[in-house]
């Protein structure tokens, strides 16, 4: 593992900071010979947190310069971005300006599992717009799922409509049509990306509010990440998917026709 701070080795007071006080926001993917799915959308996405949570935001060109320069070298790997001020704390929070650059270098993780059996949790993240690093609600969501016997929580508000994933997005399919759930949440790249790439798989989309009561009228369901791109879920509490085999590779055909962007081309 490789951790850079603006570029530099990170300081061990950066790292404390980090670990004492969880204000932050991140992305995260995977770099596949220099080039990243969606890094455009990675990039963006880092960028309107950066001014939401700091005021301020390190600019999209030096993130990427930042990105290249962690990934140097390297074929394949996982990084992680993530943005933090240590002018910012508990007892100091009304800091405005530009946030330090975080990138952690990893190896590639494994997919989260070749299916899913998932239960429904009543919870939205805060706030739930924002990949951000204040992830304990979420974890123990997945803890709590997984000591029922699932392998992971689908969240829910109050009156059932589903937004997202601990840490993924969920579509549904119905014929040849994708459902993604309508709600607050964030807006995954791994879930742009199949978007876009669904018209050239002869597949349409449709953003609705969706309701747990639906669940009989669908075909299947899938989650998405940086790290699974297409992952069957095959049951959510008491409801059983099928998930056509043919459909679901087309939605990974979908994925992958969405090509990497090279991290060091700034143009």
């Amino acid at each position: 593992m490789s951790i850079l701070i603006d570029g530099l080795p990170a300081a061990p007071d950066d790292l404390a900071h980090q670990a004492l006080v969880n204000y932050g926001a991140y992305t995260s993917f995977r770099v596949e010979h220099g080039g990243v799915r969606g890094l455009d959308l990675h990039l963006a996405r880092l960028d309107q947190a950066a001014v939401e949570l700091f005021g301020e935001s390190p600019g999209e060109a030096e993130v990427r310069r930042l990105t290249a320069l962690a990934v140097e070298g390297r074929d394949a790997c996982w990084l992680r971005v993530s943005l933090f001020s240590p002018e910012i704390g508990h007892r100091n929070p009304s800091f405005v300006g530009r946030p330090k650059v975080m990138t952690v270098v990893s190896p590639p993780p494994p997919p989260l599992a070749a299916q899913m059996r998932v239960t429904t949790v009543k919870y939205e993240r805060e706030p739930a717009h924002l990949k951000h690093v204040a992830t304990f609600g979420a974890t123990r969501a997945r803890r709590s799922a997984r000591a029922a016997g699932f392998d992971d929580a689908l969240f829910v508000d109050d009156q059932g409509h589903v937004s997202e994933g601990v840490t993924w997005n969920i579509g549904f399919i119905q014929g040849d049509r994708i459902v993604w759930p309508q709600a607050p949440m964030l807006a995954g790249v791994t879930q742009v990306l199949i978007d876009r790439g669904l018209a050239g798989q002869g597949l349409s989309s449709q953003t609705r509010p969706v309701h747990v009561s639906e669940f009989a009228d669908f075909d299947g369901a899938f989650l998405c990440n940086s790290a699974t791109p297409v992952c069957p879920i095959t049951h959510v509490d008491d409801a059983t998917f099928g998930n056509d085999p043919a459909v679901l590779e087309r939605l990974n055909r979908a994925w992958t026709s969405q090509a990497p962007q090279s991290v060091a081309d700034d143009a």
